[in-house]
């Protein structure tokens, strides 16, 4: 059994929709960071950097932090949604472009944007800027795939995976996603699988998954 440390964020969804695309059991245990509980002490021997999510999983006894370390682990131990020779490394690398820039710089966008409009002006046309460029990257890598990663139409992987939540809040960062129409295609093919709902919800149902 698996315990998942989550709360309804772009980096919580990512780790419930792969448990949930794998189909194994695992125990939700909600860490509502609007009330500053990911600072308690039991949850920061879990996750010592004080973000969520972090799992532990009692068949292995071992114990993460980091989605993207996270995300590698149980594809890796289910040997699935993981990609095969030279894709590998190309899904380690769309994974790191997500870790590395889509994720930390939208979220600046929601940040300066979504909660915090008109204080600083800089910030919001730095990060605004960064995030449809960040889109442009996304959406001239779709064109002709179905999926990130692979030939051809590409594979389903964790790269997927890992983007898919931060795209669902494109209200958050104000942009059309009809200005990205491959962009616009995969986030609406996965919004299709039941996994990706379910996942979406994980602890708990905050909103209806825009576009659904």
């Amino acid at each position: 059994m698996i315990d998942l440390y989550s709360w309804t964020t772009p980096n919580g969804r990512k780790v419930s929709i792969l448990l949930e695309e794998l189909g194994v059991p695992y125990t939700v245990k909600p860490i509502n960071i609007t009330k500053d509980e990911q600072f308690a002490p039991d949850f920061l021997k879990i996750s010592p950097n004080n973000r969520i999510p972090a799992i532990v999983d009692h068949e292995t006894g071992v114990q993460m932090m980091e989605t993207g370390a996270i995300m590698l682990y149980l594809a890796q131990k289910y040997d699935r949604f993981q990609a095969k020779g030279n894709a590998y490394w190309q899904m380690m690398e769309w994974l790191m472009w997500q870790m590395g820039g889509l994720g930390p710089m939208l979220g600046q966008v929601h940040h300066f944007v979504k909660y915090n409009p008109g204080k600083a002006p800089y910030a919001e046309e730095r990060y605004s800027n960064e995030a449809r460029r960040l889109y442009r990257v996304l959406n001239t890598q779709l064109e002709g795939r179905d999926h990130v990663v692979g030939e051809g139409k590409g594979i389903y992987t964790i790269a997927d995976m890992a983007m898919w939540p931060w795209i669902s809040r494109h209200d958050f960062q104000q942009i059309d996603l009809a200005d990205f129409p491959n962009v616009k295609d995969w986030y609406e093919r996965l919004l299709q699988r039941p996994a990706v709902q379910r996942g979406y919800h994980v602890p708990k149902k905050v909103n209806d998954i825009p576009g659904l």
